[in-house]
């Protein structure tokens, strides 16, 4: 666990059981962090499982649990369902531990359906985590050229339905928003619980510099979406889902991860 701040600053910690991350999404924020700078390869191409030591965490974590006010955001700088994590299972060992001894509140941010295969943890722990899911447009033609390598839309769209109806706290993360259809608020209004939004001008932890340094812009360009590419295009989205959702359901940017 490492002590939170910037972005996530009102949480106590961040946990990252993984250093990499083979989603290797064309906008993450982190392939403009020395993490991936340095790495040698290229950011999306290796994922590294962090050693860990079951016994040593679950003493670590009493101590934390014992001061109080222990909130964690799962993760930062990596997913914490890698596909790698079907094999590894180091996300549920870390899960394990904490539903011994819940946290006053975890968010367990990922993009991936094998979420669902920690329901009997995260029902342990009630209404102290929420599950954030990454659903940032309902267009395959965007995902697949922004980013091939994560899972479905569909896929997702199932996961969020089945957390739900297990009873986890939830909430869609539209973070960032991608060229989308004029159905997609509708849609996730169908699906979710909550929601939050986010763009690339106010959510990659720069005011955008890292965004342009990404190319994203020229991203859009080649998608023919380059009028998109403003903060406008988010504030309309989340004035849509708004008029469609309840009252207090409907987040921009950091409000909307904070515990």
């Amino acid at each position: 666990m490492n002590p939170a701040s910037g972005y996530l600053t009102g949480y106590a910690y961040t946990l990252n059981p993984y250093v990499g991350c083979t989603f290797g999404c064309s906008y993450c924020y982190v392939r403009r962090m020395p993490l991936a700078l340095f790495k040698g390869n290229p950011w999306g191409e290796w994922v590294e499982p962090k050693p860990f030591d079951g016994e040593g965490f679950r003493k670590e974590w009493r101590r934390a649990i014992a001061k109080g006010g222990v909130t964690i955001f799962m993760s930062s700088a990596t997913d914490p369902y890698q596909p790698v994590e079907y094999k590894e299972k180091l996300t549920r060992q870390l899960l394990e531990a904490m539903a011994e001894e819940p946290p006053q509140f975890l968010l367990l941010q990922t993009r991936s359906p094998l979420v669902t295969r920690d329901i009997d943890l995260l029902k342990q722990m009630g209404d102290r985590v929420r599950v954030s899911l990454t659903i940032e447009t309902d267009l395959e033609a965007v995902r697949k050229a922004l980013t091939p390598y994560a899972p479905p839309l569909a896929a997702r769209l199932r996961t969020i339905r089945e957390l739900r109806q297990a009873g986890i706290p939830t909430q869609i993360a539209i973070s960032p928003l991608l060229p989308c259809s004029a159905g997609f608020p509708a849609l996730i209004a169908e699906a979710a619980e909550r929601v939050v939004v986010d763009d690339f001008f106010r959510g990659d932890g720069s005011g955008g510099k890292r965004s342009a340094q990404l190319k994203m812009a020229e991203r859009y360009r080649a998608l023919g979406a380059e009028s998109l590419y403003a903060p406008e295009t988010a504030d309309a989205f989340v004035d849509d889902l708004r008029a469609l959702m309840p009252q207090g359901s409907v987040y921009f940017g950091q409000e909307g991860f904070l515990p």
